[in-house]
């Protein structure tokens, strides 16, 4: 076959018009992005803690139970069973804390089975007691820590599933043994860092950036908790195994699926967060890029996989800040899944390959 030569020229062009068209994305991000209020970006990192752990809760651990006998257990490792929920969220956070990226969040409670969990300061006591009572809405304040700002929110843990009550009522260490489910166990603190701007309010602004960061940071961890503590572990034991057809085979949801069925319980919160994942080579078509900014931020984190494509848009009079970050192959599961399935237009994909991307649009004020 012969070889077509393309012109030098025109390669150069062709580069400088996708370069230039790269920086005028990326250049809008500037324009009139002051900042998400400290309350608003507290509410999106709990939708999404509350959300993943809702699904593996209902989807992962009590629907598993029922259909193949697959339990969640304190000692989940040495016993080949699944993390109990509050273990999943414990998992995740430290993940977090291990990024460096100033975020945090952690479990707490008024009687904790580890005396380690429990408050840690006289405002986390009041807080709990107030969540206690009214569970709707979380408590909020800013503290200092170590000489710096910390904007902290603290929301109701509730008892989701029969493990968490079945483990904290029948625990010898348990100061409280009459949880019910539904009810009341303990908090999710979330610490957000804040910038000395001398700026004296109870709701300070953060910049989309961080925001941005700490969104996909949270569904990164939970992700890779889910992939390797979950999906991996019981494939390698072949206890469990994920599938597609998840519903119909008693199985394990492949990892996109665990984070495409919390963007819609998320969506359903109408907070104004949102995120899909998208890819240059989509099974389906309408997971595909849907225009020039997603489009754009597909190549350049194919070709760039440290940092996200970042730009703004404008809809309903509204400005959202919108961040495309790469999304890898995390588990065997993803590459066999794309690799054999008759409607991947790509079918060589290796772990921990970029597969596409995760946008995010998050609205600012």
């Amino acid at each position: 076959m012969r070889r077509i030569r393309i012109p030098l020229q025109i390669i150069v062009l062709c580069s400088i018009v996708f370069l230039l068209a790269t920086e005028s994305i990326l250049a809008n991000h500037s324009e009139n992005t002051s900042g998400v209020p400290a309350t608003k970006v507290a509410d999106y990192i709990h939708s999404i803690i509350e959300a993943d752990r809702t699904i593996y809760s209902e989807i992962i651990v009590e629907r598993l139970a029922a259909t193949i006998s697959l339990q969640a257990t304190e000692n989940w490792k040495e016993e080949n069973t699944l993390p109990l929920p509050a273990q999943f969220l414990s998992l995740s956070s430290q993940l977090i804390k291990e990024k460096g990226i100033g975020m945090h969040y952690r479990l707490t409670s008024l009687w904790p089975i580890n005396p380690a969990n429990g408050p840690k300061s006289e405002f986390e006591k009041s807080a709990l007691k107030e969540v206690l009572n009214n569970p709707s809405r979380p408590k909020t304040g800013i503290i200092s820590s170590r000489g710096k700002r910390v904007f902290t929110a603290i929301y109701a843990d509730l008892a989701v599933t029969k493990a968490c009550i079945s483990c904290h009522n029948n625990h010898p260490k348990s100061p409280k043994q009459d949880f019910k489910l539904g009810g009341v166990m303990g908090g999710i603190i979330i610490n957000l860092p804040l910038q000395d701007t001398g700026e004296k309010t109870e709701n300070p602004l953060i910049s989309p950036e961080v925001v941005a960061d700490y969104v996909h940071a949270v569904l990164e961890s939970d992700r890779t908790v889910y992939s390797q503590h979950i999906v991996n572990r019981l494939q390698d034991k072949n206890i469990a195994y994920a599938s597609e057809h998840w519903w119909e085979e008693n199985a394990l949801l492949l990892p996109a699926q665990f984070l495409l069925d919390a963007s819609d319980l998320i969506i359903g919160k109408q907070l104004g967060l949102n995120f899909k994942l998208i890819s240059l080579w989509p099974i389906n078509s309408h997971n595909g890029a849907a225009n020039e900014f997603e489009h754009l931020g597909l190549e350049y984190v194919a070709r760039n996989p440290t940092r996200p494509f970042i730009g703004t848009s404008k809809s309903g009079g509204k400005q959202y800040f919108q961040a495309l970050f790469p999304d890898f192959a995390v588990t065997p599961a993803c590459v066999s899944c794309h690799n054999t399935h008759p409607g991947s237009p790509r079918k060589n994909f290796k772990l921990n390959d970029v597969m596409g991307g995760i946008v995010l649009t998050i609205p600012v004020d």
